[in-house]
């Protein structure tokens, strides 16, 4: 393996890793809790919204950008959309409409990331309709990983606060053991350094 095609390897690697983290976000104990109670941060984020913006996201810099447009919610940010509405989910879409939209852009995703080479280069659409700043394939995989794996601890978050599940995926050693007495105790232990550190620290 050319040392190009290991960097697109591993680009992928870590964009795939980060899409599915988003999926065993949304395999909260309770189906129901992914979307309710009602939003749990000032700015409303939620578990469905999240997964529909970086559906909208892949679709936008590996389908528009390269001349291959697929079907996804349109994004605010590009003016496709009105402001955070690919942020939520509306009453009549379920979770597996979602869930089952954003593996197929990921699909067309992959196909796009296949066919061209890491210096292929998209145009970004341009305000006039014409083209655009162009971009390169390998600095939009990089872009992707991160605002996926971005967007991905924003969903660990809100699943922990919806039902108590926390780490990578299932399976993953990435926590450390303990029963739930265990990590209620290192709650209250960086509750009170927390607290003693502010009183220390005060004016």
């Amino acid at each position: 393996m050319s040392a190009t095609d290991q960097h697109k390897h591993d680009l992928r690697l870590y964009l795939q890793d980060a899409r599915d983290a988003f999926l065993f976000s949304l395999e909260a104990r309770r189906a129901v809790r992914v979307r309710h109670p009602p939003p749990l941060t000032p700015t409303g984020t939620n578990l469905l919204g999240l997964v529909k913006h970086v559906t909208g996201a892949e679709a936008f810099y590996l389908g528009t950008v390269f001349g291959r447009p697929v079907r996804a919610p349109g994004l605010w940010i590009t003016g496709d959309a009105e402001p955070n509405a690919d942020l939520w989910a509306t009453p009549d879409e379920t979770r597996e409409e979602i869930t089952g939209r954003y593996r197929r852009v990921w699909a067309h995703s992959d196909a796009t990331v296949e066919a061209f080479g890491l210096d292929a280069v998209g145009r970004l659409p341009g305000e006039d309709g014409g083209d655009g700043p162009a971009l390169s394939l390998h600095r939009v995989l990089v872009h992707l990983v991160a605002e996926t794996q971005r967007h991905a601890g924003h969903a660990d978050v809100v699943r922990e606060l919806i039902d108590g599940t926390a780490g990578l995926r299932r399976g993953s050693e990435d926590m450390a053991p303990g029963d739930e007495a265990w990590w209620r105790g290192h709650r209250a232990q960086v509750e009170s350094a927390a607290r003693e550190a502010a009183g220390r620290f005060a004016g």
